[in-house]
């Protein structure tokens, strides 16, 4: 080896640590997700809101809601490769009181591509007897039997001059049995949304408290559920099966 090859060897070998391939393994960040839940009424669609008067399609009755409520739980999102996440202690309570009140957030949604949502409308059999507890399952929300240990999963309440009593108060509960009315229901985004690295994503769900009296008699028949029923039952599944996706977006 003559001096000249030496030498370019030698710096050769003195350079090559300080020349180390960089890592380019990408690094993923969490995203977050919002559902919205908005209001309508009846076969026409009509803005939905409390204090405002509307007639039933079917049964004719003139309503008046004053409060209406109900449990969303154990949030799961779907991947686009067949996979699920599932968002950890995911407990709302969704109050048509206001937008913000119907909105639920879902943080630290892992990076991902994203097709359908899952999510229990109601409080699954084990929350129901556990005891007291936190924030959205507080027995200080005044959604909780004390005398049935399980918790209401939908109120609604108003007035109405077809009930004896000029008004109406529907407490749907139960979780077990053929009086159970929790219900799980899956939302197909027809797309694949990315969540992560910079993305969050907005699904908006659409309920329609008219639906209550899908197959329920009139509020002149009956005007108040409050307590595990074959009626509870109906009047809940009936609302919570028409419930759908509006949309699911970046």
């Amino acid at each position: 080896m003559n001096k000249v090859s030496a030498a370019i060897v030698l710096i050769g070998l003195m350079i090559s640590p300080s020349c180390k391939k960089k890592d380019t393994t990408p690094t993923y960040t969490n995203g977050s997700m919002t559902v919205k839940f908005n209001y309508v009424f009846g076969m026409n669609l009509l803005p939905f809101q409390l204090n405002q008067q509307y007639v039933h399609p079917i049964t004719g009755d003139t309503l008046t809601f004053t409060l209406f409520k109900f449990y969303v739980s154990n949030i799961k999102l779907k991947k686009d490769d067949g996979s699920w996440w599932a968002m950890p202690e995911s407990y709302f309570l969704v109050d048509a009181k206001s937008s913000e009140a119907s909105t639920l957030n879902v943080p630290d949604v892992p990076y991902g591509n994203y097709t359908a949502i899952q999510y229990t409308m109601g409080v699954d059999s084990a929350r129901n007897v556990s005891g007291a507890q936190t924030g959205a399952l507080s027995l200080q929300n005044g959604m909780f039997w004390d005398w049935n240990s399980g918790y209401i999963m939908l109120k609604a309440e108003g007035y109405s001059p077809q009930s004896v009593t000029n008004a109406f108060a529907f407490h749907l509960g139960g979780f077990t049995g053929t009086n159970n009315v929790v219900t799980t229901n899956n939302a197909d985004f027809g797309k694949s949304i990315t969540i992560g690295n910079g993305a969050n994503a907005t699904v908006t769900m659409q309920a329609n408290p008219a639906k209550l009296w899908h197959t329920s008699p009139s509020v002149s028949v009956k005007s108040t559920i409050h307590a595990p029923a074959p009626e509870a039952v109906t009047m809940a599944k009936n609302f919570y099966n028409n419930i759908s996706l509006v949309s699911a977006t970046n």
